[in-house]
């Protein structure tokens, strides 16, 4: 049976963790990193393929098939060095005599490559959610924290907390109750570092998944 005191001591031991703060750095960077990838992707696609029909096409496809091969490093460099994941190469062992052509068609045939791609798109809705989840858990912990220094700056409507549920809002209007808002923000501290630890572990896993030769894709294409 666990010892009540260590089972407090893990929640609260997550606050002097250093890669909880690499963690939520990682999350606060995801959303704009997002947005950059997207309208790279969609304006450089979409401008590539309606040029073809005059080959001018051609060469911007290349360069941004260059280009989100070089995000998806990035991508790769953040979540090893940020979240801590050990992600396998993102290419298979190529032969350094290796002509143009061969090394042309090896890009276009890894499944990393393709993978990547999609990785890169869907960085945008799951950053921007996550961004919403970060803001929203980061916000309302300060909220609390700051409350005794905020509390009586907002007359005539005072600070006020909505639960939500059709309860009423608890309007803070002494400094006994701010004090008591500032207990309840450090107990949601850590709560808030282990939820985005969770949300950290997922996109390392997903990063994981997309930018990496897969054990069964290595196989294959070695059959």
């Amino acid at each position: 049976m666990n010892n009540p005191n260590q089972s407090a001591g893990k929640i609260f031991r997550v606050i002097g963790d250093r890669q909880a703060y690499q963690n939520l750095f990682y999350l606060g960077a995801a959303f704009p990193l997002g947005i950059f990838y997207f309208i790279f992707l969609v304006s450089g696609i979409s401008t590539g393929i309606s040029l073809v029909i005059i080959w001018v096409g051609i060469p911007i496809l290349l360069l941004v098939g260059a280009g989100w091969w070089i995000m998806a490093s990035f991508e790769r460099f953040m979540a090893i060095h940020l979240l801590n994941e050990n992600i396998p190469e993102m290419v298979r062992p190529l032969n350094k005599d290796a002509d143009l052509w061969t090394r042309f068609k090896t890009y276009f045939t890894n499944p990393v490559t393709w993978k990547s791609l999609i990785y890169l798109f869907l960085k945008f809705p799951l950053g921007m959610l996550t961004f919403v989840i970060l803001i929203t858990l980061v916000s309302l912990t300060l909220a609390f924290l700051s409350m005794p220094f905020t509390y009586e700056t907002l007359p005539p409507f005072r600070a006020g907390i909505s639960i939500g549920f059709g309860l009423p809002a608890w309007h803070i209007d002494s400094l006994t109750e701010a004090l008591i808002c500032v207990v309840i923000g450090l107990l949601l501290w850590p709560a808030t570092l282990h939820i985005t630890n969770g949300l950290a572990w997922v996109h390392a896993k997903f990063a994981r998944f997309m930018l990496s030769i897969n054990p069964w894709e290595r196989i294959s294409s070695l059959s």
